[in-house]
């Protein structure tokens, strides 16, 4: 059996491929391929940032690496922060308010994950994963339509800063479709990170560099913050769908349990679900997210208590290799703070200014956390052998994503692209929002609001997926975020 991935850019699948081409495992690939999409996708995702990955060795059991971002602030006097600067950003039919700028930067994970990923469960030294996106970052990137498309989308925030306007504008402008990015002082931290590992970004250099400059712009990214993070191995959240197990990201996180909490619902419906069911378990899912909810999942044993207690009992990369393992890794920036550090390559994550992941409130979450994030990593199983691994991008609408491609697998049989590539719907606070492709009659009928969009939108998220079936494996890419798949045979 050949390997395949299934990944946000073409550059970024063809990085996974190429390291499984060379014998490397599924988790090998799959840090090549987000290690790329830093390069490729960088609106996407970054070094600043932080992520998930689900992986599941060959013959043996999930697991989850929390590598995502953290509230800073340890050791730092909250009353020396600066307010959030807010920024308006336009997906065509629906606007979202950011808060950005230093206040909005949390600890990054990234360096340290990707390095857990290889130390832990990869077979190939990481200054090999690191060189070939280093070389591109150094030689120049194409910027794609959709790539071009997401500039312009982040343009407002990339304005609010001077090293994100030098980088990425000119005269007030994003780059276009064709044009060629080179980011050498990324290229440079790509190649250190792959010859020193993580410390330098936590404890040395670049790590002071970067706390310095937050804290001289009013942000609280300390020192202490830096130093004291760390990678933190989870066992999956597991619950039972139809006849098979879905196996997700367990809290701290928040999507995972939500994605869960869906499906349990789903599971009492005859399959397969109308759209009025799908709304309601997601109107049902949105309406758990109040203060008990987030002050409860720091809690041991959350994530099943909460499930039991209802109901009885983002870019992303998916690689499957050749000897049947998976590795599915979620991995954001945000939409980026505004905030390139000097002579780091890094562009900082905003996660303190997305509310999706404060919703109690801005600087909410204690300093050392992790945010509430809803990127979700999640496997499908049926006895005991995966059927499908997938993830998304999307913040609040990775979880309605990801539970839509999961029933177009399951519950209609679809082929993993045709169900990655099918219309999507996402309901939050009294509106349900629908993609062309969709009928509404049902939904109008039973009093929802409805907002139609005119075309597919990268707002419904970028979910990306492999399947298993037979002997036969198969990638489906998301076209919304110009998704791409590449087998290694």
């Amino acid at each position: 059996m050949r390997g395949v991935v299934a990944a946000g850019h073409p550059v970024t699948a063809r990085a996974g491929a190429d390291v499984l081409r060379a014998g490397g495992n599924a988790v090998d690939a799959a840090v090549a391929a987000v290690l790329m999409s830093v390069v490729v996708e960088p609106m996407m995702t970054g070094l600043g940032g932080g992520g998930y990955a689900m992986i599941q060795p060959p013959g043996g059991e999930p697991t989850l690496l929390d590598f995502f971002v953290a509230a800073p602030g340890l050791g730092g006097e909250e009353d020396e922060r600066v307010p959030l600067d807010s920024v308006e950003v336009s997906w065509g039919d629906a606007v979202q308010v950011f808060g950005v700028g230093p206040a909005s930067i949390g600890v990054y994970g990234m360096p340290a994950g990707l390095a857990a990923m290889c130390e832990r469960f990869g077979t190939m030294p990481l200054a090999e994963l690191t060189a070939p996106a280093a070389a591109v970052a150094r030689d120049g990137a194409l910027l794609t339509d959709v790539q071009a498309a997401m500039f312009e989308l982040i343009a407002p925030i990339l304005a609010t800063g001077a090293g994100t306007t030098a980088a990425y504008l000119t005269d007030g402008r994003p780059p276009v479709a064709g044009a060629v990015l080179r980011e050498p002082e990324l290229a440079d931290a790509l190649d250190r990170l792959g010859a020193e590992g993580p410390a330098p970004f936590y404890t040395g250099e670049v790590g002071r560099a970067v706390s310095e400059y937050v804290l001289a712009g009013g942000g609280l990214l300390t020192p202490a913050d830096l130093a004291g993070y760390e990678v933190v191995q989870r066992q999956p959240l597991r619950v039972a769908y139809r006849d098979r197990e879905v196996v997700t990201n367990p809290p701290p996180n928040a999507g995972g349990v939500l994605l869960a909490y869906a499906l349990l619902l789903l599971d009492r419906i005859p399959p397969p679900p109308g759209v009025t069911a799908l709304v309601g378990v997601m109107e049902s899912a949105q309406d758990a997210r109040d203060a008990a909810f987030y002050a409860g999942l720091a809690e041991p044993g959350f994530g099943q208590r909460f499930l039991s207690s209802r109901v009885g009992s983002t870019t992303h990369v998916c690689v499957l290799d050749a000897a049947g393992g998976a590795c599915s890794v979620t991995t954001s920036n945000g939409e980026g703070s505004g905030v390139l550090v000097p002579g780091t390559g890094l562009h900082l994550n905003n996660m303190l200014g997305e509310l999706d992941l404060s919703p109690l409130g801005y600087f909410t979450t204690p300093p050392g956390a992790r945010l509430a994030s809803a990127m979700a990593p999640t496997l499908v199983r049926r006895d005991g052998r995966l059927e499908l691994a997938l993830g998304s991008a999307g913040s609040s609408r990775i979880r309605s994503a990801l539970l839509q491609v999961i029933v177009n697998t399951v519950d209609l049989a679809l082929p993993v692209q045709a169900a990655v590539d099918a219309p999507r719907l996402h309901a939050e606070d009294g509106v349900v929002t629908v993609e062309p492709g969709i009928d509404t009659t049902a939904l109008t009928a039973a009093g929802h609001r409805v907002s139609r969009f005119r075309s597919r939108n990268a707002y419904f998220g970028g979910c990306q997926a492999v399947a298993s079936a037979g002997g036969q494996i198969a990638g489906g890419a998301d076209p919304r975020r110009g998704g791409a798949v590449a087998e290694s045979g």
